[in-house]
Protein backbone atom coordinates (compact mmCIF):
# COMPACT_ATOMS: atom_id res chain seq x y z
CA UNK A 1 0.00 0.00 0.00
CA UNK A 2 1.25 3.38 -1.05
CA UNK A 3 1.02 6.57 0.97
CA UNK A 4 -1.63 9.37 -0.02
CA UNK A 5 1.14 11.81 -0.37
CA UNK A 6 3.48 9.53 -2.45
CA UNK A 7 -0.60 8.68 -5.01
CA UNK A 8 -0.78 12.44 -4.65
CA UNK A 9 2.89 13.18 -6.09
CA UNK A 10 2.97 10.96 -8.72
CA UNK A 11 -0.91 12.31 -10.63
CA UNK A 12 0.12 16.05 -9.91
CA UNK A 13 3.57 15.33 -11.82
CA UNK A 14 1.42 13.59 -14.30
CA UNK A 15 -1.16 16.40 -14.76
CA UNK A 16 1.75 18.92 -14.78
CA UNK A 17 2.33 17.33 -18.17
CA UNK A 18 -0.36 16.20 -19.82
CA UNK A 19 -3.05 18.53 -17.86
CA UNK A 20 -5.55 15.68 -17.43
CA UNK A 21 -7.28 15.41 -14.04
CA UNK A 22 -6.65 12.47 -12.32
CA UNK A 23 -8.53 10.87 -9.43
CA UNK A 24 -7.38 7.94 -7.77
CA UNK A 25 -9.88 6.15 -5.08
CA UNK A 26 -10.22 2.84 -3.13
CA UNK A 27 -12.53 0.14 -3.86
CA UNK A 28 -15.28 1.52 -1.85
CA UNK A 29 -15.18 4.95 -3.76
CA UNK A 30 -13.14 6.48 -1.49
CA UNK A 31 -10.32 9.49 -2.33
CA UNK A 32 -6.91 8.66 -1.75
CA UNK A 33 -5.61 11.35 -3.68
CA UNK A 34 -6.98 14.05 -6.73
CA UNK A 35 -5.70 16.97 -8.47
CA UNK A 36 -9.13 18.33 -8.45
CA UNK A 37 -10.20 19.10 -5.23
CA UNK A 38 -14.15 19.80 -6.03
CA UNK A 39 -14.33 16.56 -7.63
CA UNK A 40 -17.43 14.10 -7.15
CA UNK A 41 -17.08 10.47 -7.57
CA UNK A 42 -20.07 8.46 -7.60
CA UNK A 43 -19.08 5.82 -5.06
CA UNK A 44 -21.98 3.15 -7.03
CA UNK A 45 -19.45 3.72 -10.20
CA UNK A 46 -16.74 2.67 -8.09
CA UNK A 47 -17.86 -0.22 -6.81
CA UNK A 48 -20.09 -1.36 -10.40
CA UNK A 49 -16.60 -0.96 -11.76
CA UNK A 50 -14.79 -2.84 -9.35
CA UNK A 51 -16.48 -5.55 -9.22
CA UNK A 52 -16.79 -5.84 -13.03
CA UNK A 53 -14.20 -7.81 -15.26
CA UNK A 54 -13.21 -4.95 -17.71
CA UNK A 55 -9.91 -3.14 -16.49
CA UNK A 56 -11.07 -0.28 -17.77
CA UNK A 57 -14.65 1.49 -18.89
CA UNK A 58 -16.11 4.87 -19.73
CA UNK A 59 -18.73 6.06 -16.88
CA UNK A 60 -20.54 9.58 -16.76
CA UNK A 61 -17.35 10.99 -19.81
CA UNK A 62 -14.73 9.72 -17.12
CA UNK A 63 -12.54 6.50 -17.75
CA UNK A 64 -11.96 4.01 -14.98
CA UNK A 65 -8.39 2.08 -14.90
CA UNK A 66 -7.69 -0.65 -12.85
CA UNK A 67 -4.10 -0.54 -10.85
CA UNK A 68 -3.27 -4.45 -9.53
CA UNK A 69 -0.43 -5.63 -6.91
CA UNK A 70 -0.02 -9.30 -7.98
CA UNK A 71 -3.22 -10.04 -9.59
CA UNK A 72 -5.09 -8.23 -6.50
CA UNK A 73 -7.14 -5.13 -7.29
CA UNK A 74 -5.25 -2.23 -4.88
CA UNK A 75 -6.82 1.20 -6.46
CA UNK A 76 -9.15 2.73 -9.41
CA UNK A 77 -7.91 5.67 -11.12
CA UNK A 78 -10.16 7.92 -12.91
CA UNK A 79 -9.09 10.06 -15.55
CA UNK A 80 -11.25 12.90 -17.07
CA UNK A 81 -10.81 16.80 -18.10
CA UNK A 82 -8.95 17.71 -20.70
CA UNK A 83 -6.53 15.79 -22.89
CA UNK A 84 -6.34 12.54 -24.07
CA UNK A 85 -8.03 10.55 -21.13
CA UNK A 86 -7.32 7.35 -21.97
CA UNK A 87 -3.70 7.34 -22.60
CA UNK A 88 -2.84 9.62 -19.49
CA UNK A 89 -5.60 7.07 -17.30
CA UNK A 90 -3.64 4.17 -18.93
CA UNK A 91 0.16 5.64 -18.13
CA UNK A 92 -1.19 6.75 -14.35
CA UNK A 93 -2.54 3.31 -13.72
CA UNK A 94 1.14 1.71 -15.32
CA UNK A 95 3.21 4.34 -13.09
CA UNK A 96 1.10 3.55 -9.64
CA UNK A 97 1.51 -0.65 -10.39
CA UNK A 98 5.32 0.03 -11.18
CA UNK A 99 5.64 1.78 -7.56
CA UNK A 100 3.67 -0.56 -5.76
CA UNK A 101 6.00 -3.25 -7.27
CA UNK A 102 9.28 -1.25 -6.28
CA UNK A 103 7.42 -0.59 -2.73
CA UNK A 104 6.34 -4.56 -2.55
CA UNK A 105 10.39 -5.29 -3.33
CA UNK A 106 11.87 -2.51 -1.14
CA UNK A 107 9.23 -3.82 1.99
CA UNK A 108 10.79 -7.37 0.97
CA UNK A 109 14.37 -6.69 1.30
CA UNK A 110 13.93 -4.38 4.49
CA UNK A 111 12.08 -7.37 6.03
CA UNK A 112 14.60 -9.72 4.88
CA UNK A 113 17.96 -7.34 6.32
CA UNK A 114 15.72 -6.97 9.47
CA UNK A 115 15.76 -10.79 9.83
CA UNK A 116 19.28 -11.21 8.95
CA UNK A 117 20.80 -9.10 11.49
CA UNK A 118 18.73 -10.71 14.25
CA UNK A 119 19.35 -14.45 12.89
CA UNK A 120 15.92 -15.56 12.48
CA UNK A 121 16.84 -17.02 9.08
CA UNK A 122 17.67 -20.19 8.33
CA UNK A 123 21.01 -21.06 6.43
CA UNK A 124 18.97 -22.37 3.03
CA UNK A 125 16.65 -19.41 3.76
CA UNK A 126 19.12 -17.06 3.59
CA UNK A 127 21.03 -17.46 0.24
CA UNK A 128 17.60 -18.34 -1.41
CA UNK A 129 15.77 -15.07 -0.50
CA UNK A 130 18.91 -13.40 -1.17
CA UNK A 131 19.00 -14.49 -4.67
CA UNK A 132 15.52 -13.81 -5.43
CA UNK A 133 16.08 -10.33 -4.30
CA UNK A 134 18.74 -9.98 -6.29
CA UNK A 135 21.44 -9.30 -3.09
CA UNK A 136 25.22 -10.37 -3.59
CA UNK A 137 26.09 -13.06 -1.26
CA UNK A 138 29.72 -12.98 -1.76
CA UNK A 139 30.48 -9.22 -0.96
CA UNK A 140 32.66 -8.03 1.64
CA UNK A 141 30.20 -5.77 4.03
CA UNK A 142 30.54 -4.60 7.14
CA UNK A 143 27.60 -3.14 9.99
CA UNK A 144 27.55 0.30 11.07
CA UNK A 145 24.83 1.16 14.15
CA UNK A 146 23.85 4.86 14.78
CA UNK A 147 22.71 6.54 17.59
CA UNK A 148 21.41 9.54 19.20
CA UNK A 149 20.99 10.77 22.58
CA UNK A 150 17.19 11.35 20.95
CA UNK A 151 14.78 9.29 19.48
CA UNK A 152 15.97 9.13 16.10
CA UNK A 153 13.70 10.58 13.41
CA UNK A 154 12.25 10.76 9.89
CA UNK A 155 14.91 13.32 9.35
CA UNK A 156 17.49 11.88 10.75
CA UNK A 157 16.99 8.31 8.35
CA UNK A 158 16.68 10.24 5.47
CA UNK A 159 19.59 11.94 6.19
CA UNK A 160 21.81 8.55 6.08
CA UNK A 161 19.60 7.14 3.29
CA UNK A 162 20.83 10.41 1.66
CA UNK A 163 24.19 9.87 1.89
CA UNK A 164 24.27 5.67 0.55
CA UNK A 165 21.45 6.53 -2.05
CA UNK A 166 24.11 6.29 -4.61
CA UNK A 167 24.91 2.51 -4.06
CA UNK A 168 22.11 -0.07 -4.37
CA UNK A 169 24.32 -2.62 -2.45
CA UNK A 170 23.59 -0.32 0.79
CA UNK A 171 21.00 -0.78 3.04
CA UNK A 172 19.62 1.17 5.83
CA UNK A 173 17.13 -0.02 8.45
CA UNK A 174 16.33 0.02 11.60
CA UNK A 175 15.57 -3.07 14.54
CA UNK A 176 14.64 -0.65 17.75
CA UNK A 177 13.63 3.00 18.46
CA UNK A 178 16.79 4.60 19.24
CA UNK A 179 19.33 3.27 16.57
CA UNK A 180 19.77 2.96 12.65
CA UNK A 181 21.36 0.22 11.07
CA UNK A 182 23.74 0.52 7.79
CA UNK A 183 25.36 -2.60 6.23
CA UNK A 184 27.83 -0.97 3.78
CA UNK A 185 29.11 -2.63 1.20
CA UNK A 186 32.97 -2.06 0.74
CA UNK A 187 35.46 -2.58 -1.76
CA UNK A 188 38.13 -5.49 -2.01
CA UNK A 189 40.70 -3.96 -0.96
CA UNK A 190 38.79 -2.12 1.99
CA UNK A 191 40.50 -1.28 5.26
CA UNK A 192 39.93 -0.13 8.43
CA UNK A 193 40.96 3.05 7.70
CA UNK A 194 37.81 3.19 4.91
CA UNK A 195 35.49 2.41 7.86
CA UNK A 196 36.95 5.46 9.28
CA UNK A 197 36.38 7.69 7.66
CA UNK A 198 32.37 6.27 6.38
CA UNK A 199 31.98 6.47 10.03
CA UNK A 200 33.47 9.75 10.12
CA UNK A 201 31.09 11.18 7.24
CA UNK A 202 27.83 9.31 9.25
CA UNK A 203 28.62 11.62 12.29
CA UNK A 204 29.15 14.74 9.96
CA UNK A 205 26.02 15.07 8.29
CA UNK A 206 24.50 15.03 11.10
CA UNK A 207 26.32 16.31 13.83
CA UNK A 208 24.72 20.10 13.40
CA UNK A 209 21.74 18.91 13.26
CA UNK A 210 19.63 19.01 16.82
CA UNK A 211 19.99 15.14 17.68
CA UNK A 212 22.30 15.51 20.99
CA UNK A 213 24.67 12.89 21.52
CA UNK A 214 26.01 11.14 18.37
CA UNK A 215 28.15 7.74 18.60
CA UNK A 216 28.68 5.42 15.41
CA UNK A 217 30.06 1.71 16.18
CA UNK A 218 31.18 -0.56 13.43
CA UNK A 219 31.81 -4.33 13.94
CA UNK A 220 34.78 -6.44 11.47
CA UNK A 221 34.35 -6.91 7.82
CA UNK A 222 32.22 -9.93 6.40
CA UNK A 223 33.06 -12.05 3.43
CA UNK A 224 29.86 -13.78 2.87
CA UNK A 225 25.53 -12.63 3.61
CA UNK A 226 25.42 -15.36 6.23
CA UNK A 227 28.05 -13.85 8.67
CA UNK A 228 25.78 -9.90 8.49
CA UNK A 229 24.54 -10.99 12.04
CA UNK A 230 27.99 -11.33 13.44
CA UNK A 231 29.15 -7.77 12.42
CA UNK A 232 25.93 -6.37 13.80
CA UNK A 233 26.58 -8.24 17.17
CA UNK A 234 29.92 -6.91 17.10
CA UNK A 235 29.22 -3.57 16.31
CA UNK A 236 26.40 -3.79 18.95
CA UNK A 237 28.74 -4.82 21.83
CA UNK A 238 31.33 -1.61 20.55
CA UNK A 239 27.84 0.58 21.06
CA UNK A 240 27.52 -0.72 24.62
CA UNK A 241 31.04 -1.15 25.71
CA UNK A 242 31.81 2.26 24.39
CA UNK A 243 29.32 4.38 26.52
CA UNK A 244 30.88 2.58 29.14
CA UNK A 245 34.92 2.92 29.19
CA UNK A 246 35.34 5.01 25.70
CA UNK A 247 32.29 7.80 26.30
CA UNK A 248 33.97 10.37 25.39
CA UNK A 249 34.21 8.91 21.96
CA UNK A 250 31.76 9.28 19.05
CA UNK A 251 33.32 6.33 16.78
CA UNK A 252 34.09 3.14 18.31
CA UNK A 253 34.93 0.67 16.47
CA UNK A 254 34.84 -3.69 17.65
CA UNK A 255 38.15 -3.82 16.86
CA UNK A 256 39.00 -1.23 19.38
CA UNK A 257 37.62 -2.67 22.58
CA UNK A 258 40.76 -4.74 24.16
CA UNK A 259 39.96 -6.18 27.41
CA UNK A 260 36.85 -3.96 27.86
CA UNK A 261 34.96 -6.34 25.55
CA UNK A 262 35.90 -9.16 28.02
CA UNK A 263 34.59 -7.05 31.19
CA UNK A 264 31.93 -6.65 29.28
CA UNK A 265 30.74 -10.41 29.35
CA UNK A 266 31.02 -11.46 32.63
CA UNK A 267 28.88 -11.96 35.44
CA UNK A 268 27.94 -9.05 38.11
CA UNK A 269 28.32 -11.81 40.99
CA UNK A 270 31.92 -12.21 39.75
CA UNK A 271 33.07 -8.87 39.22
CA UNK A 272 31.46 -7.82 43.13
CA UNK A 273 33.50 -11.17 44.09
CA UNK A 274 36.89 -9.93 42.26
CA UNK A 275 36.11 -6.19 43.89
CA UNK A 276 35.40 -7.96 47.06
CA UNK A 277 38.77 -10.09 47.06
CA UNK A 278 41.03 -7.33 45.79
CA UNK A 279 39.59 -4.83 47.89
CA UNK A 280 37.93 -6.71 50.98
CA UNK A 281 35.13 -4.05 52.14
CA UNK A 282 36.57 -1.16 49.64
CA UNK A 283 36.34 0.04 46.32
CA UNK A 284 38.16 1.51 43.81
CA UNK A 285 36.06 4.51 43.41
CA UNK A 286 35.83 5.27 46.64
CA UNK A 287 39.04 7.00 46.58
CA UNK A 288 39.36 11.52 46.92
CA UNK A 289 39.34 13.08 42.88
CA UNK A 290 42.82 14.04 43.57
CA UNK A 291 43.94 10.66 44.13
CA UNK A 292 41.52 9.58 41.18
CA UNK A 293 42.90 11.88 39.00
CA UNK A 294 46.80 10.94 39.56
CA UNK A 295 45.97 7.36 39.13
CA UNK A 296 44.51 7.62 35.74
CA UNK A 297 47.20 10.07 34.94
CA UNK A 298 50.01 7.45 35.69
CA UNK A 299 48.38 4.72 33.83
CA UNK A 300 47.70 7.42 30.84
CA UNK A 301 51.93 7.94 31.16
CA UNK A 302 52.25 4.05 30.85
CA UNK A 303 53.54 4.29 34.89
CA UNK A 304 55.95 6.96 34.00
CA UNK A 305 57.10 9.04 37.14
CA UNK A 306 58.80 11.48 36.00
CA UNK A 307 56.26 12.09 33.60
CA UNK A 308 52.94 12.00 35.37
CA UNK A 309 54.54 13.82 37.90
CA UNK A 310 55.55 16.99 35.71
CA UNK A 311 51.95 16.99 33.91
CA UNK A 312 50.27 16.88 37.50
CA UNK A 313 52.18 19.91 37.58
CA UNK A 314 53.92 18.47 40.58
CA UNK A 315 57.37 17.28 42.63
CA UNK A 316 58.34 14.01 41.69
CA UNK A 317 58.32 12.97 45.60
CA UNK A 318 54.86 14.28 46.16
CA UNK A 319 53.89 11.72 43.43
CA UNK A 320 55.85 9.30 45.16
CA UNK A 321 54.36 9.68 48.25
CA UNK A 322 50.76 9.39 47.14
CA UNK A 323 51.35 5.88 45.26
CA UNK A 324 53.14 4.78 48.88
CA UNK A 325 49.73 6.13 50.44
CA UNK A 326 47.60 4.36 47.70
CA UNK A 327 49.89 1.35 48.17
CA UNK A 328 49.35 1.12 52.40
CA UNK A 329 45.58 1.14 51.88
CA UNK A 330 44.81 -1.20 48.88
CA UNK A 331 48.33 -3.35 49.14
CA UNK A 332 48.90 -2.55 45.48
CA UNK A 333 52.28 -0.77 44.13
CA UNK A 334 51.01 0.89 41.07
CA UNK A 335 54.62 0.92 40.15
CA UNK A 336 54.79 -2.15 39.90
CA UNK A 337 52.97 -4.22 36.82
CA UNK A 338 50.92 -6.55 37.84
CA UNK A 339 49.64 -4.46 40.58
CA UNK A 340 48.62 -1.93 37.90
CA UNK A 341 47.04 -4.12 36.05
CA UNK A 342 45.12 -5.13 39.12
CA UNK A 343 44.19 -2.01 39.66
CA UNK A 344 43.45 -0.80 36.21
CA UNK A 345 41.22 -3.73 35.35
CA UNK A 346 39.00 -2.95 38.88
CA UNK A 347 38.37 0.66 37.99
CA UNK A 348 36.84 -0.74 34.95
CA UNK A 349 34.79 -3.49 36.27
CA UNK A 350 33.23 -0.74 38.86
CA UNK A 351 32.81 0.69 35.75
CA UNK A 352 30.83 -1.37 34.25
CA UNK A 353 29.15 -2.74 37.53
CA UNK A 354 27.88 1.41 37.71
CA UNK A 355 26.47 1.66 33.96
CA UNK A 356 24.49 -2.14 34.40
CA UNK A 357 22.98 -0.31 37.66
CA UNK A 358 21.92 2.43 35.53
CA UNK A 359 20.26 0.43 32.90
CA UNK A 360 16.31 -0.38 32.95
CA UNK A 361 15.85 -4.32 32.42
Amino acid sequence: MLSNLVLQDTINGIKTITKCELTVVTLEGKALASTKDDIIINRSDVISFADSQADSQEIRDMHFFKVFDDYQLEYIVIAYGEGDTVTVGKMAAFQLQNLLVAYKEHFDKDNFIKNLLLDNLLLVDVYNRAKRLHIDTDARRVVYILECEQSKDYSTLETVKGLFSKSKNDFITAVDEKSIIIIKELSQDGSSEEMGRIAQTIVGALEHGDRGGIHVAYGNVVNEIKEVSRSYKEARMALDVGKIFFEEMEIIAFSQLGIGRLIYQLPIPLCKMFIKEIFTDKSPDDFDEETLATINKFFENSLNVSETSRQLYIHRNTLVYRLDKLQKSTGLDLRVFDDAITFKIALMVVKYMKYMETLDY
